[in-house]
Parts: C-alpha cells; sequence; structure tokens
C-alpha cells in the first residue's frame, strides 16, 4: 500500500464537521492522538523501567495508526499528497544529512 491509498482509502472514513473544508478538526486530533502515544510511552518509563513489551508495541502500533489517520485528513483538508509530504520530508532530511547538518536549529537549515 502506498501512503496515496491510505489517504484515498482513509477519507472514506473521515466523518466529522464540514469534512473537505475544515483543518481544525484533524489538527486537533492529531495533537490527541500524539498526546496518547506519548503518554503511553510516558507508562512505560513511570511504570515498567522502560521496558517494551509485545503487548505495549501492539497498543504503541495502534495509536500510531490514530496519529496516521488524522495525518492523512490534514494532508487532504489541505489538498496535499501524502505521498508528496512524505517525499518533500525524506529529500530535506538526506539533504541535511549530506551537509552534515541533520542537528541543530531552523527549519532551513
Amino acid at each position: 500500500m502506498t501512503l496515496s491509498d491510505y489517504q484515498q482509502n482513509s477519507k472514506k472514513t473521515a466523518i466529522y464537521p464540514n469534512v473537505g473544508s475544515n483543518f481544525v478538526y484533524p489538527t486537533l486530533g492529531l495533537a490527541g492522538e500524539a498526546g496518547e502515544v506519548a503518554d503511553k510511552i510516558k507508562k512505560i518509563l513511570r511504570d515498567k523501567d522502560g521496558q517494551i513489551n509485545d503487548a505495549d508495541r501492539q497498543e504503541i502500533g495502534k495509536e500510531l495508526g490514530d496519529v496516521l489517520w488524522y495525518i492523512a485528513q490534514m494532508a487532504t483538508e489541505l489538498n496535499l499528497s501524502l505521498d508528496e509530504v512524505a517525499q518533500n520530508n525524506l529529500t530535506k532530511l538526506l539533504s541535511r544529512l549530506g551537509r552534515n547538518v541533520l542537528g541543530g536549529n531552523g527549519d532551513n537549515r
């Protein structure tokens, strides 16, 4: 499956106010789901000394799927191709790696 396939198929399950002209809803959903991922990791650090087991991995995977869904809806709402978003990001990061500026500050380094 490509990211485009995912984006197109996940769009079928998008049920929220003003689908197609509401980038705010998926933005808020993304923040919430990313928080759920962070919370699961926090509890693993707190309760399990940072040791992740298969059940934890499965649960985190489910939350990451929710994060991906909201990213796909945001891209759709903003008329962006998820394939292009991913490719542009990878191109940017590989450029930074090649110029030895992967670490550091600023978006345009």
